[in-house]
């Protein structure tokens, strides 16, 4: 007899969308009769979700939590009720730390086993909140091998299921059959913009980043570049061509091929976030870069420990690429990163180098571990 279940997830931002569709997709496999509420993005509905767009409650930074916090307290709620008309056998919450340890609270009430995949990153600031994930969840599924310990010390049930962008950042292509695909003369030099999924990264960064490319353009002078923008599904065009119709540089915006935008390029700039994990899996040099409001930054400056924020940085435990952050993240200092690796061959391969230990370092096969992890959580509770 095929196996039934109704699984609830939440996700809150574009990454957490990517990886819950994959989730979903393996999820499909192991029970082909299973039904999936609760919130996602353009990605998950599209999978099959039923439920909450995550575009409403997607934001970074104390302030702009602040800003849009209504809508958010609204989206909580009819969550909740949601969830209550659905009869969950399992609620999976993904990434999305402050908003999803609110609604694990919620579910722990109601006696529905929960399981969080991709874990908030305690590693890096407010290490408290190992005690409350210990209180609240059942299975903690963790995407970095150093995460698996830091959980079991204490006393969650870890299991380290690899990193989703180990088998999702993978491209078949070369840079010329890359921008062959893009529609781009073979000659044509490439550098990839990513300003972030969220309209509150792209204000703070696109701007910078077009003057970068202007300064750029400038300094390589005949050998004009060509500047890839991959949008995320998140970001308007009209939000876009705002910033672009004002550009001097000459930019392409490219929509769902960022990783063939990413092999097309000899370089990028990328604000700090998954982005940069996936930029680096695919072999692109970059420099990071990042810019929140005042107060947020603050704040994170305070009770963020690590000595880097980029993840490959993170992984590596040493600054395989320059990260520009906040006041550093201006126009002249992007352009400086960018033009070194485009000039100097020595630190293109160093970069190069150190992405490969990093590739090695992630397991595959996370959606599918997840999947099995979820599944056998439900059939332990007897609800499968």
């Amino acid at each position: 007899m095929e196996e039934m279940a109704n699984i609830f997830i939440v996700s809150g931002e574009e990454s957490g969308d990517l990886h819950g569709s994959s989730l979903m997709a393996a999820l499909k496999r192991l029970m082909p009769s299973l039904k999936v509420g609760g919130m996602g993005g353009a990605r998950m509905r599209e999978a099959g979700l039923v439920g909450l767009d995550s575009g409403e409650v997607s934001v970074v930074g104390v302030v702009e939590v602040i800003e849009k916090l209504p809508r958010i307290l609204r989206t909580f709620k009819e969550l909740k009720k949601n969830l209550l008309g659905f009869q969950a056998d399992a609620v999976v919450l993904i990434d999305f730390p402050d908003f999803n340890l609110k609604f694990a609270r919620e579910v722990k009430r109601l006696g529905i086993p929960i399981i969080y995949y991709i874990s908030p990153q305690v590693w890096a600031w407010r290490k408290g909140r190992v005690a409350k994930i210990a209180r609240l969840v059942d299975k903690m599924l963790v995407v970095f091998p150093f995460e698996e310990q830091l959980y079991r010390d204490a006393g969650v049930d870890v299991e380290y299921v690899g990193h989703p962008l180990a088998d999702s950042a993978r491209l078949g292509l070369s840079g010329a059959e890359a921008k062959k695909d893009l529609g781009l003369p073979p000659e044509s030099l490439c550098v990839a913009l990513l300003p972030g999924s969220r309209t509150g990264e792209i204000k703070r960064l696109l701007p910078s980043m077009l003057k970068a490319a202007w300064l750029i353009e400038k300094s390589l002078g005949e050998k004009k570049p060509l500047f890839l923008l991959p949008a995320a599904n998140s970001i308007d065009d009209s939000l876009l061509d705002g910033y672009l119709k004002d550009s001097p540089a000459e930019v392409k915006v490219v929509r769902g091929k960022m990783h063939t935008a990413l092999r097309a390029s000899k370089a990028a700039i990328v604000a700090s976030g998954t982005a940069t994990l996936e930029t680096a899996l695919i072999g692109t040099p970059m420099v990071i870069v990042y810019r929140m409001s005042p107060v947020s930054y603050a704040i994170a400056k305070a009770l963020i420990k690590l000595p880097y924020a980029g993840l490959p940085n993170i992984i590596a435990g040493r600054e395989v690429v320059r990260e520009l952050i906040q006041g550093s993240a201006t126009p002249e200092k992007m352009a400086e990163e960018i033009i070194s690796m485009l000039r100097d061959p020595g630190k293109r391969d160093s970069i190069l180098d150190s992405y490969s230990f990093i590739r090695k370092s992630l397991k595959s096969g996370a959606a599918a571990n997840a999947a099995r992890a979820v599944k056998e959580v439900i059939e332990k509770r007897g609800r499968l």
